[in-house]
């Protein structure tokens, strides 16, 4: 059994059922913030400007806000959860690491976007090691493998 396989099971037998509900609340909002983006790009693009990323900025928004669109539905079906997860990760250290760390820890200039980036982000590893759970569309392709 490899180490992948190991934390899958680890996880399947330590999962609690009340976490299902909080991959579907976090899938929904992470599909929210695409919808904002995408309907304010021009803000998500001075947010990024202000933060030195000067480089590929318009490209740089139009992933964020498809991956948070796609990823968010995916997360919250519970459909190749910890894939859809590998595309935020790198998004929210992005948000975390450059663009919301200048405002600080409870600034109220930036409405707490730093400590909800920093809790998406938590609980993004905390979906990436246990896993979609049973309500979701993974477990139901697991048992039954033939449709």
């Amino acid at each position: 059994m490899n180490a992948v396989q190991k934390m899958e099971h680890w996880a399947d037998a330590h999962h609690p059922q009340w976490i299902d509900f909080l991959r579907v609340v976090l899938g929904l909002f992470i599909f929210y913030k695409g919808v904002l983006f995408i309907s304010n790009t021009d803000a998500l693009l001075e947010t990024m400007k202000n933060a030195d990323l000067q480089f590929v900025n318009l490209g740089l928004a139009h992933f964020v806000a498809f991956a948070h669109l796609v990823g968010g539905i995916l997360i919250a079906m519970g459909l190749v959860t910890r894939f859809a997860i590998a595309f935020q990760i790198p998004i929210l250290l992005g948000a975390v690491l450059f663009v919301n760390i200048n405002q600080g820890f409870l600034s109220v200039s930036n409405n707490l976007e730093f400590e909800t980036s920093i809790l998406v982000l938590v609980l993004l590893i905390v979906f990436l090691i246990f896993g979609s759970g049973k309500f979701s569309v993974d477990h139901w392709m697991k048992k039954h493998p033939n449709g």
